[in-house]
């Protein structure tokens, strides 16, 4: 199990440095959903499947998608569709491949040796994490709720257009 850990934590790292080095955003957003899937396997790999599948759902899928969404909103015409239709070959999709190969070929062993328990250690159920979260850490949880919400609000009011600018 700590080979599955230390493959998955450089995995993280490097995909998360390649993510930060690239100039195009699609690649950038690749490589971050290549990292967000490595720290699911960490997770999963510690003993916490449902915190690995909520990283997978929530921050793989849901907010990827909303970055995929800026990225097609903010397109500047033709001259960028045509820009885009040139770094998307199947060339840029190699590096964020590989990565995700490794952490297949890693999970692999993992659920064949599973029976029961992950990672050697106790499987945390909803339940426990439900409890946790609504017991010791309720302040934090709400906090972390409330900033979600001010972020919101706050990229309403930079992103609203005005009556002039709309006329």
């Amino acid at each position: 199990m700590n080979t599955v850990f230390y493959v998955s934590s450089a995995v993280a790292v490097v995909a998360t440095l390649m993510a930060i080095s690239r100039l195009n955003a699609v690649h950038a957003l690749l490589y971050l959903i290549v990292s967000l899937l490595a720290a699911a396997v960490v997770l999963f790999g510690l003993g916490a499947p449902f915190v690995a599948a909520l990283e997978v759902i929530i921050y793989a899928g849901a907010i990827m998608v909303l970055f995929v969404f800026v990225v097609m909103l903010l397109n500047l015409g033709p001259p960028a569709a045509e820009l885009e239709r040139r770094l998307l070959t199947p060339s840029a999709w190699i590096g964020p491949s590989l990565l995700a190969l490794i952490l297949l070929l890693e999970l692999i062993p993992v659920f064949a040796a599973s029976s029961g328990s992950v990672g050697g250690s106790a499987v945390m159920d909803a339940s426990k994490i439900g409890v946790a979260l609504f017991g010791p850490y309720v302040l934090a949880v709400e906090l972390s709720s409330l900033l979600l919400l001010a972020g919101l609000v706050g990229a309403y009011h930079l992103g609203r257009r005005t009556l002039e600018e709309q006329g």
